[in-house]
């Protein structure tokens, strides 16, 4: 297979980690089966026509595999991979720099796509379609377009908020699918995998505790699991069992639902400074220090699923379950389905 091509590319530590810990193939893809199963059947089709495979965009929440994914169809295909992200195109110039050196059959994956700008994406229809590319020469009334030809690629779009797309970019992708959040069974398989590939000692019960505080994605299992695996040689053995990452991961904050000290202020902000809700989103991050986009982005989703609290048309309230997480009494009144004007 010839050499992948990261662009841009990273020298840091826990990105080349990262790198190292994604399957390579299909077959060492954990979990999203019905994704497998359709994206098998598309590439396998595309290597017996001989041809370049379908756009495919991939959708979901950060970290559950969509870069992985792009990787994966790359060497399945025996192409070359070329990584970009939607806003690093300013300019319709740096998609067509980047169109031009394509060979056939190559795959691009724009990470964020939602994010480029319309005069990127207007270059990019054609492109897709047709495998044609307008250049515009000149300028004022001497300016004249000139069209190239481009070899067949494949496109690989990663998105984080589909609804961001607009309709005419969506639609040009032979494949759309979302990723879900992944089981603690399957986590467990992709942190036995990783301790593999790390050379890290674990036992199956170890495996399950991180599995189990993951929060559903697999970026996260990898990264606690680094975590484990320095307190196991600093502070025991070097070897993971449940007791040992039970006591690691509790010393970095992290719960057994999976919870961090951000998360954590949150709930305690809505039951304790706010009386169980419902407030502002505004109102809520400034009360934990954090940008609103950050809040609502990042740590609402997964409190929401865990089902700790709920966004009503009032502002965010939270649910009994919160409070029993942290261990403070429910209030008798649901303040977030009880409206009332003059509170």
């Amino acid at each position: 297979m010839r050499d992948e091509l990261l662009q841009p590319g990273s020298s840091d530590d826990e990105t080349v980690v990262e790198v190292g810990l994604r399957p390579r193939r299909l077959s060492e893809f954990v979990g999203q089966r019905a994704l497998k199963e359709h994206l098998g059947i598309v590439l396998e089709a595309a290597r017996k026509r001989g041809q370049a495979a379908d756009h495919l965009l991939f959708a979901g929440p950060p970290g559950l595999g969509k870069t992985s994914l792009a990787s994966i169809v790359a060497a399945e295909m025996d192409v070359h991979l070329h990584i970009t992200s939607g806003p690093a195109l300013e300019r319709a110039g740096d998609l067509a720099a980047i169109l031009t050196k394509l060979e056939e059959g190559d795959v691009l994956f724009i990470d964020e796509i939602h994010r480029l700008s319309r005069s990127v994406e207007e270059i990019l229809y054609p492109a897709m379609e047709d495998f044609q590319l307008d250049i515009v020469v000149g300028k004022g009334p001497a300016a004249s377009s000139i069209r190239l030809t481009l070899p067949p690629f494949t496109l690989v779009g990663a998105t984080t908020r589909t609804g961001m797309i607009t309709g005419p970019l969506r639609d040009r992708f032979g494949l759309v699918a979302r990723l879900d959040y992944y089981d603690r069974e399957e986590l467990e398989s992709i942190v036995s995998r990783a301790a593999r590939i790390l050379g890290v000692d674990i036992d199956s019960d170890g495996s399950r505790e991180i599995a189990g505080r993951s929060r559903g994605t697999p970026r996260i299992a990898n990264r606690l699991l680094r975590r484990v695996r320095d307190y196991a040689e600093v502070r025991a053995d070097g070897r993971i069992d449940r007791q040992i990452a039970h006591e690691s991961l509790a010393l970095f904050g992290v719960d057994e639902r999976g919870l961090d000290k951000l998360d954590r202020a949150v709930l305690r902000a809505i039951c304790e400074q706010f009386g169980g809700g419902p407030v502002g989103l505004s109102t809520l991050a400034i009360s934990v220090g954090e940008q609103p986009e950050t809040v609502e982005d990042v740590y609402e989703p997964f409190l929401i699923q865990l089902g700790f609290i709920a966004r009503t048309p009032r502002g965010r309230v939270a649910m009994p379950a919160a409070w029993a997480h942290l261990g403070l009494p429910a209030p008798s009144v649901d303040r977030g389905t009880t409206p009332n004007l003059f509170e």
